[in-house]
């Protein structure tokens, strides 16, 4: 049985360059309850995979973390309405130098359900073209191609912990690492 919840205000309380955070006011079996939401216009992540296989993946300074990351590449949507796959192709070629003429779809990930709505749409980018980097000026980073099953130890040892990335690359690994996949 579900519990009767019911939202009886959203409260704009912050609103930031990519994030808006709200106080909400939600009923919850007879009990008012106040609730914090962040709303993110959603994003898009790329698992790059060069020639040999390897996944490139950026290193990048992360100040929530106060550290550097290994991460895929990925970003914010330019406005609440344009496509995530735009997205990823104008990701994939910034943060890397490379693009490709096709992405693949993979997954959907929905980052933190507790508290905020933010959905990032991953997909696989296969037949890379060099190109060029297009960094904002506030990035710096590095591209370092990977084995997948190295990055997957860096996750198990709990030296990957975002979870776009991790989610990227088990289910990578899981789709085209595994079984027929792989041989074909």
């Amino acid at each position: 049985m579900e519990p009767n919840v019911k939202r009886i205000s959203r409260e704009l309380k912050y609103q930031g360059a990519i994030l808006k955070i709200y106080e909400d006011t939600v009923e919850v079996n007879g009990h008012e309850a106040h609730w914090d939401f962040i709303h993110h216009n959603g994003a898009a992540a790329v698992a790059p995979v060069n020639a040999e296989g390897k996944l490139l993946m950026v290193r990048q300074y992360r100040n929530a973390l106060n550290r550097f990351t290994l991460e895929i590449p990925a970003g914010a949507l330019d406005s609440p309405d344009e496509p995530k796959i735009q997205c990823a192709y104008r990701e994939l070629e910034e943060e890397t130098g490379y693009r490709t003429d096709h992405l693949e779809y993979l997954i959907s990930v929905n980052t933190t359900v507790a508290f905020c709505d933010e959905s990032i749409d991953i997909f696989v980018a296969k037949d890379l073209i060099p190109s060029s980097q297009h960094l904002d000026e506030d990035e710096c980073i590095e591209v370092e191609p990977w084995a997948v099953e190295d990055l997957q130890q860096l996750i198990y040892k709990g030296e990957i912990t975002d979870g776009k990335t991790i989610a990227a690359i088990m289910s990578y690994a899981q789709k085209y690492c595994t079984g027929a996949e792989k041989q074909a």
